[in-house]
């Protein structure tokens, strides 16, 4: 990959999505969990509610969220329409996703470190590893800590 010249392509973006509509949402939740194999009567075993807000928000002050719009990180299970749950108080580490601000657009990358040099890395073979140059104006907002997906298309 070092020998490859790396093309920046900035075609997934993201938008805002207020953190605040997750304050006091609460749902039921369960102590069993779900087997993937004989089914259980699971009403017997409803532990509390549980909040979704702060389930996801560890750090409030620092935390948002934005929607996908893009496929560039389909393989790392990031689909188009996605909301992504991002902390801004995290640091970035190699492996991780993270949200950047880069060349005037938001977009979501695996940050990697590889030989001294920063990559935002895409999870779509169709796209390429983008180089973190100096020349580039990049800043990384937050660390990517949950996906929320839609699992059924109703």
């Amino acid at each position: 990959m070092c020998n490859t010249k790396v093309i920046p392509i900035h075609t997934f973006t993201l938008e805002p999505v207020n953190v605040d509509t997750m304050e006091g949402l609460e749902l039921p939740l369960y102590a069993s969990y779900i087997m993937a194999g004989f089914p259980s009567p699971a009403d017997d075993h409803l532990e509390d509610r549980i909040d979704l807000g702060k389930y996801l928000v560890q750090n409030p002050t620092s935390t948002y969220m934005m929607r996908v719009k893009g496929n560039s990180m389909v393989d790392a299970k990031i689909q188009d329409g996605d909301i992504l749950v991002i902390d801004k108080s995290l640091r970035p580490a190699d492996g991780l996703p993270v949200v950047c601000f880069l060349d005037g657009e938001f977009t979501v990358k695996t940050f990697r470190l590889i030989d001294k040099k920063a990559f935002l890395m895409p999870a779509n073979p169709d796209f390429k590893p983008i180089e973190v140059t100096e020349d580039m104006d990049m800043r990384v907002w937050g660390v990517v800590v949950w996906i929320l997906h839609k699992a059924a298309k109703l």
